[in-house]
């Protein structure tokens, strides 16, 4: 079992502040969550870096992933650290992400640029129920179009600030290997939960300097 917060933007996304080291030491120290999916915006050098400097710790999980700004609404890609081709249309990034070995998951569908009840035309893997940045009120309509849609719901906190990390994640049946995490959310071994608020920096930057 692991939890995976499945949704972080770092500074390669133009409204983030969360450097790539900050992230690092923060999953490093957080005494549960020990995977995290990076889905900067429509890029994938913010999960590379962060691959980079997780490395030198072996129990830290870093899934690769994209937030595609698709016409219809925001969809992650998890599983791949490739961009879709344009036009970025929510049937041609789905096609793309199966394509490549990817799942593919609706975004806050109830929020700003979330694709709302037009997620219903798609085949996506899975909802996101507790989106970090959403009110209660768009999650709960979330996870009623899980239910309806029949997939499984997960959760990420959608940060874009050191202070915004982990306060929404997934527990998921698997181990860490990126296709058993990937098959279980499929087959819906997961349970979306609200986190408690980041652990502050500062102590990050304590512990590591020790």
């Amino acid at each position: 079992m692991i939890k995976a917060d499945l949704h972080i933007h770092t500074v390669f996304s133009n409204d983030s502040s969360i450097h790539p080291k900050i992230l690092v030491e923060q999953l490093f120290i957080h005494p549960n969550v020990k995977a995290a999916a990076i889905t900067d915006h429509n890029t994938a050098k913010g999960y590379l870096k962060v691959l980079e400097l997780a490395s030198a710790y072996p129990d830290i999980t870093i899934i690769p992933g994209i937030e595609i700004s698709a016409v219809e609404g925001d969809l992650l890609i998890l599983g791949i650290a490739e961009v879709p081709p344009e036009p970025w249309t929510a049937e041609n990034v789905i096609d793309f992400a199966r394509d490549a070995g990817g799942i593919v998951i609706a975004a806050h569908p109830y929020r700003e640029f979330g694709l709302g009840d037009l997620a219903r035309n798609y085949k996506f893997d899975a909802i996101e129920v507790i989106n970090g940045g959403s009110s209660n009120y768009f999650n709960m309509l979330a996870e009623n179009l899980a239910k309806e849609m029949g997939l499984p719901g997960v959760a990420g906190s959608d940060a874009h600030k050191p202070s915004e990390l982990w306060s929404a994640y997934t527990i998921i049946q698997s181990s860490n290997d990126l296709d058993d995490i990937l098959k279980a959310i499929k087959k819906g071994l997961v349970k979306a939960v609200r986190g408690e608020k980041s652990i502050h920096f500062k102590k990050a930057c304590r512990c590591l300097k020790r």
